[in-house]
């Protein structure tokens, strides 16, 4: 059996979005592109944390990293109805999805990727997720409520942090009410874009 993994890009002072998230603006305005211009801008110096994202068996992602939508699903022609995620048809996760809701929906079919919406919690999804994984690994995809939730549950095993040279000031903040964790350094690569900064969540 694989592990559970979590990756996410936050700035210096550990945001993980900026303030004033909107459809236009997914992320929050001013410099909160940047948390992830090494995945975009600089994806070449940058395949080997890349390819440790994309290449686990499943994922577990919340509600607000899928799209705007909040409260119940919109029908088909209501404003959003068709939403499909931020990725439209061809996902990059190549590899089931399972996002926390409050609200059900139906699996989402999309090409190499499909949509699972669990309402019953994080533990859930990921139990749902190891058993789709099989060996490989389960992958926290954000954002940082769900990984905040994932490190209280004691779910995460590996800890991946992209540190960007920016802070935001405001916005969702990671390890925001999640308990005193030990953590044990297992690589750290720096280049002008991004520290990525891998830890062992000790139990």
């Amino acid at each position: 059996m694989g592990i559970v993994t979590a990756d996410i890009a936050i700035s210096l002072d550990g945001f993980a979005a900026g303030p004033d998230q909107s459809l236009e603006h997914p992320l929050g305005g001013g410099a909160a592109d940047r948390l992830h211009a090494w995945m975009f801008e600089y994806a070449d110096a940058h395949t080997a944390e890349i390819d440790a994202i994309t290449a686990a068996g499943a994922y577990v992602m919340g509600r607000n990293m899928f799209g705007p939508v909040r409260h119940e699903w919109p029908a088909p022609g209501e404003p959003l109805g068709d939403w499909i995620g931020w990725w439209g048809d061809e996902p990059p996760y190549h590899a089931p999805v399972f996002v926390l809701t409050h609200y059900p929906r139906d699996p989402l079919e999309l090409t190499g990727t499909t949509f699972h919406f669990v309402t019953d919690g994080i533990h859930s999804a990921v139990e749902q997720a190891r058993e789709i994984a099989g060996d490989a690994d389960v992958a926290i995809a954000g954002g940082a409520e769900t990984l905040n939730q994932a490190l209280w549950a004691g779910i995460v095993d590996e800890l991946r942090l992209h540190v960007a040279p920016v802070t935001l000031g405001a916005g969702e903040r990671v390890f925001d009410r999640v308990p005193s964790l030990e953590l044990e350094l297992l690589s750290e690569r720096v280049t002008p874009e991004v520290a990525h900064l891998t830890y062992r969540v000790r139990r």
